[in-house]
């Protein structure tokens, strides 16, 4: 289940960077085009920021869920580790034995 939450953690982590070049390309977009006075250019303008600026909360607010799901992940994982260090133990050994067959074979 924690390579689940990773695999998703680190999903979220590429989008909110996907994001976050979006809206610095989108602001120096806006701001290249501050001279122009047209109405219509105007009203795009106070669209576009104000998307940007809803964006930017929701990237924020997705940022905090991460971080805190991943302190709760490595909290579970403390736990567990301390109530099963055998199991874990041998889980952890069982991975660096696999590793180590698969990249003797390169």
């Amino acid at each position: 289940m924690n390579a689940i939450n990773d695999s998703i953690d680190t999903g979220q982590e590429q989008l909110i960077a996907d994001f976050k070049v979006v809206m610095d390309d989108a602001e120096a977009l806006l701001k290249a085009t501050a001279h122009q006075g047209d109405a219509r250019i105007e009203a795009l303008r106070a669209k576009a920021t104000e998307s940007m600026r809803k964006v930017g909360a929701q990237i924020t607010a997705s940022q905090a869920k991460l971080v805190a799901n991943s302190k709760k992940a490595a909290v579970a994982t403390d736990a567990y580790i301390h109530e099963n260090p055998w199991a874990a133990l041998g889980v952890a050994g069982g991975i660096g034995l696999v590793l180590g067959l698969l990249l003797r074979r390169h």
